[in-house]
């Protein structure tokens, strides 16, 4: 029975095989008594440990630490605790053990009795959290690394951008300053051209003359594309100036002058709806003659081109429909976008690519936009929808 105390371990064997090793020494390291414990962890019988010192039973950094640090804190203080030493096997192994030591002074001189305890899973998890931290850190110098050059580069990437924005601001600007300044000579050449045409002129100078007329006008539009195209990209968008105005009458004059300037093609004007107006009508001209032009560069030479002016509840819309070859999906989502260029069929009619970039910034001026609808069935329509003034 275990309630028998006769019947328990006694202290010989108590001490023999306790769950630590149990050490006796001299002053000097000197081992004289040892437990089996301690001699199964070395692996060396009783009589190999006994007369050794135990400073030499340690590794080369254990032996290092012992006489530095735990041999002067054990003879001032008289006891160390929880040191941790390497010790070597007898096969040349290690093992990891927790110290603790007391010194005492007997009648026959001075002893140290020393409790080693097993660190073998402390030992490999100090080392797992080592290298875990080791790479932890290492991961975040990484990161840091990372952080740092993703930082530079959108740094750099800031920086590019400011600087195209710079230099498109600048080109922009150049444009305007040239366009402005070409308006004068252009106008001198027109009125010169007219002054011409005022004396009687053989057929082949009257057409020389035709043909200066319409490049001077081609080129004077495309300087007031220019300077809209300059004010909607650098300043604060295309102004308008809205006033009471007769919608019909308005587009009906602005066709009129495009026969003229197109005399070779079929314009027809469509009245749909009455009401009031409020619009620039600068505006709509500049925005039907590029919607027209648009129509006579890429539409069927022989189709007709349909303006359309018409009332809505709550909308303005202006129109302009033309048959030709129909306008390709993929080019619908930037066609509004300037300096898209386009060659019209017979590779004689050229865009500018700010035309229609043009149409749908008076549109926005007016609180409206742009929308486009192409079929080879159906034609191609643009129509301009202008908010309608309440009241």
């Amino acid at each position: 029975m275990l309630n028998d105390v006769d019947a328990l371990p006694g202290s010989d064997e108590l001490i023999e095989n306790a769950p630590c090793g149990l050490l006796l020494t001299l002053d000097d390291g000197t081992i004289k008594r040892a437990n089996m414990t301690f001699c199964r962890w070395l692996g060396m019988p009783r009589e190999a440990l006994l007369g050794r010192r135990f400073q030499d039973l340690l590794s080369m950094g254990g032996k290092l630490f012992y006489q530095t640090h735990c041999l002067p804190l054990l003879q001032l203080r008289g006891s160390v605790a929880e040191v941790k030493l390497d010790m070597l096997r007898q096969d040349g192994s290690g093992i990891s053990v927790i110290v603790n030591a007391v010194r005492r002074q007997t009648p026959h001189g001075v002893i140290q009795e020393l409790a080693l305890f097993g660190a073998q899973e402390r030992t490999t998890y100090e080392r797992e959290l080592t290298a875990s931290r080791k790479m932890a850190e290492e991961l975040l110098l990484q990161q840091l690394a990372s952080q740092k050059e993703l930082s530079s580069a959108q740094n750099r990437l800031r920086l590019a951008e400011i600087e195209a924005d710079i230099r498109a601001t600048f080109a922009e600007q150049m444009v305007g300053f040239v366009s402005h300044d070409l308006r004068n000579p252009l106008a001198a050449i027109k009125m010169a051209a007219g002054l011409i045409g005022l004396d009687p002129l053989s057929e082949r100078q009257q057409r020389s003359l035709d043909h200066v007329m319409v490049s001077v006008e081609r080129a004077q539009r495309l300087i007031v594309n220019l300077l809209d195209f300059t004010q909607a990209r650098v300043g604060r968008g295309i102004t308008v100036l809205p006033q009471a105005i007769d919608l019909h009458k308005v587009i009906g004059r602005c066709v009129e002058e495009l026969r003229l300037m197109f005399p070779d093609r079929t314009l027809i004007h469509r009245i749909e709806g009455e009401g009031a107006c409020s619009a620039d009508a600068d505006r709509l001209f500049e925005l039907v003659e590029n919607l027209v032009s648009n129509a006579v560069a890429y539409g069927a030479p022989d189709s007709e081109v349909v303006v359309t002016s018409a009332f809505e509840a709550q909308w303005i819309k202006v129109s302009v429909h033309n048959h030709g070859a129909p306008i390709g999906p993929e080019l619908v989502g930037s066609l509004f976008e300037p300096m898209l260029y386009g060659v019209a069929e017979d590779n004689d009619a050229h865009t500018v690519g700010l035309g229609l970039f043009i149409v749908r910034e008076i549109a926005r001026a007016h609180w409206g936009d742009v929308s486009l609808s192409s079929s080879e069935e159906e034609g191609t329509t643009f129509v301009a929808s202008l908010a309608r003034p309440v009241g």
